[in-house]
């Protein structure tokens, strides 16, 4: 048996496997997934890559939502690639389950557009994962940061904007 060592360094306390509060996702855009064998690793639960195509998903969607198809946005000649990616892992999805992927856009700063997720049961009681993703309006024929958003891209999220006050 071993003794426990006085500077032994000791994890932080962390509230992140907390429950999610009734309201705390409220004005964000649901997107409801159920986990395909497909989507998970060879003991059944969700590969962590299935979690990023999910939140894109539900991203896109929610420009659907709206009125604004992506493929119009790449028509115009703007992409808007994922350069800064953040994810927390609170709890796996199984096989079979059932799951929301809620998103909303946080903030846009000048061609950055930061987008916050939250993968969560379907009765919001279990919160399995949490993400930032930043974006940048790219021109697709230059190849470039653009040096601001084209202005049919700012009023479609504006529309967002709104929707998430």
């Amino acid at each position: 048996m071993s003794e426990e060592k006085p500077n032994q360094p000791k994890l932080q306390p962390t509230s992140a496997l907390d429950k999610p509060s009734s309201h705390a996702f409220e004005n964000w855009f649901g997107y409801p997934v159920r986990v395909q064998p497909h989507h998970t690793d060879y003991a059944g639960n969700v590969w962590h890559g299935s979690y990023l195509a999910w939140m894109e998903e539900a991203r896109v969607e929610c420009l659907r939502s709206i009125g604004i198809e992506f493929a119009d946005l790449v028509a115009l000649g703007c992409d808007l690639p994922v350069v800064e990616l953040s994810v927390r892992y609170h709890r796996s999805i199984l096989l079979g389950m059932a799951a929301v992927v809620k998103t909303r856009m946080a903030e846009v700063t000048g061609v950055r557009i930061d987008w916050d997720y939250a993968i969560v049961s379907t009765d919001g009681q279990q919160l399995y994962v949490t993400a930032k993703v930043t974006l940048v309006a790219l021109d697709r024929e230059r190849g470039k940061i653009m040096r601001q958003l084209p202005p049919s891209v700012k009023d479609a999220l504006a529309k967002i904007s709104a929707l998430n006050s």
